[in-house]
């Protein structure tokens, strides 16, 4: 069994959660709480890399990540 890691971004919303994985474009989830936002990113991201490997197409990984936030008056 192979292990990949990969960046997920969660964002609040009026409606709950929305997650999104960087390296695979297109593969989000979303959840009414920040749990199963995560577990159903889990679900999609694990789901999108067993097609990937099964066409033998490459799983893209981050090889670095950086997250932090700004703040500016306008």
């Amino acid at each position: 069994m192979r292990r990949f890691s990969f960046t997920i971004r969660v964002e609040k919303h009026a409606e709950g959660y929305a997650a999104f994985c960087s390296e695979l474009q297109g593969c989000y989830a979303q959840g009414e709480t920040y749990e199963a936002a995560m577990e159903a990113i889990g679900d999609a991201v694990r789901l999108h890399v067993q097609d990937r490997l099964a066409q033998g197409e490459e799983i893209p990984q981050a090889e670095s990540v950086s997250l932090t936030s700004l703040s500016i008056a306008v």
